[in-house]
């Protein structure tokens, strides 16, 4: 199968071993029935949202260079590019301490997560599934239902395309099945596409996925947030974000209020007080997490409303 290896340099501080910590305990990035690669290395199987493509990735750090090695059947340099967008490593974050500089808060969250970036899902449409998935049910579950699809209709640990989820009839909760074919047809039209949606303005971005049927408000924020990485935008529909918000900050304040200090790694920021939350209080670590999964970022999405 062809390779195809880029080597990236990365602007700003950046630890694979951090950023691997959090993917790794990132419940839709936990490969059923696989082992973790090297310490040094991260592993993933993902969908090219350019071609749906089945693709691997192999991740590696020489300083400040990222070494990414693709494999797969479609357009591998789409595939790299996707890579460097759901691992955060295309994003300049040379300004990024100025934040901590700026508020205690966050300078504490950097200390304590040296070279953090942001690992969101493979892809929007990945995120849209998950959204789905995870709708009214707990993280377990959804889990659980993930897995399952992935065993049964996806490619060698690899989502299935949405070419395939649009035909399948699935035995799922309520309208699940529906809403998954909807997000697969509005994937063939190209309105989750990843580098778009990454750098439209994220509250138009919301607002327009919203007509995806089965896609609020919550569902919406983490397609642009956690689907296509955006690193300035705003969760506003995030109960433990609010709840660690007032744990941190005061009750009272105002998360808008507080985010303008973040400015433009508000994601970022947000990103960095949730993963500590759930390090210190793992609320939402299910019965699937194990050892080797709970790391930083351990369950850290939330079930969809």
């Amino acid at each position: 199968m062809p390779q195809y290896t880029v080597r990236r340099r990365v602007r700003g501080r950046w630890s694979l071993t951090t950023s691997r910590s959090f993917w790794e305990g990132f419940t839709p990035a936990v490969l059923p029935g696989r082992s973790p690669g090297p310490n040094d290395a991260l592993h993933t199987v993902f969908r090219v949202d350019e071609d749906w493509s089945h693709a691997q990735a192999e991740v590696t750090q020489d300083g400040q260079t990222a070494i990414v090695q693709v494999t797969g059947d479609g357009d591998l340099d789409a595939a790299a590019a996707q890579v460097g967008r759901f691992l955060s490593l295309d994003v300049d974050a040379t300004d990024w301490p100025q934040v901590g500089r700026r508020d205690a808060v966050i300078g504490d969250a950097q200390r304590r997560l040296p070279g953090l970036r942001p690992c969101g899902f493979h892809s929007p449409y990945e995120a849209a599934a998950w959204a789905v998935l995870s709708q009214r049910i707990r993280i377990a579950q959804a889990a659980k239902l993930r897995a399952q699809l992935v065993r049964d209709h996806g490619d060698d640990g690899a989502f299935p395309a949405p070419s395939r989820l649009r035909r399948l009839d699935l035995d799922l909760p309520g309208r699940k099945t529906e809403y998954l074919q909807a997000v697969a047809e509005a994937a063939l039209d190209g309105q989750l596409d990843g580098a778009r949606l990454q750098t439209a303005d994220p509250a138009h971005a919301v607002r327009q996925l919203q007509s995806i049927l089965g896609i609020g408000p919550f569902a919406a924020e983490l397609i642009v947030l956690r689907g296509a990485n955006a690193p300035d935008a705003l969760p506003r529909h995030e109960g433990r974000l609010d709840a660690e918000i007032a744990e941190q900050y005061g009750v009272g304040r105002a998360l808008e209020d507080i985010a303008e200090l973040w400015r433009p790694f508000r994601t970022w920021a947000a990103v960095h007080l949730r993963a500590l939350r759930e390090q210190r209080t793992h609320e939402i670590a299910g019965p699937l997490t194990t050892s080797r999964h709970r790391g930083i970022g351990a369950r850290e999405e939330i079930r969809g409303s």
